[in-house]
């Protein structure tokens, strides 16, 4: 309920609302979450983890975007966005995916009390390529009339 009320907020903020989907706006988000994580690969192997961490999170993130433009829902908020994950999408478990990686760039982004080991910083790239290749499942498969439902799931919040 509280995500309910949350997304509600956002919605009268006019920063969650329906537009037209777009293939070629969800492609282009596509090509950027591979480009993050591509980033999030180099900057790992050059030893930079906590910035590999970011670019693995804006992996997801930008992901999750292709979605959301693909059913014609525009979301300038990234909580709103993982919570229409689960609301629209009955995807639980990528949701906690992508809330963990939210959560990891924010400590590494922000914070500097934190110990991040290589094989923290691998597992959060490995996720990201999980995640990104079930995104791209979901919306290959995608129709119009589940479009239409997830539209309408949306409306009735």
């Amino acid at each position: 309920m509280k995500s309910i009320i949350f997304l509600n907020k956002i919605k009268k903020e006019g920063k969650l609302e329906l537009i037209n989907p777009s293939e070629e706006i969800a492609d282009s988000y596509i090509k950027k979450a591979e480009s993050h994580f591509e980033s999030a690969k180099i900057l790992f192997a050059a030893e930079k983890s906590e910035e590999s961490i970011s670019m693995a999170y804006y992996g997801m993130y930008h992901s999750l975007l292709a979605l959301l433009f693909k059913c014609g829902i525009k979301s300038e908020n990234h909580t709103a966005s993982i919570i229409l994950l689960k609301e629209l999408f009955n995807e639980d478990k990528l949701a906690k995916e992508i809330e963990f990686g939210k959560k990891e760039r924010i400590d590494k982004q922000y914070y500097v009390d934190f110990k991040l080991t290589k094989l923290d910083c691998k597992e959060m790239i490995n996720k990201t390529e999980d995640f990104i290749l079930e995104i791209k499942i979901i919306m290959k498969n995608l129709n119009n009339e589940k479009i239409s439902i997830i539209r309408n799931k949306l409306e009735n919040i």
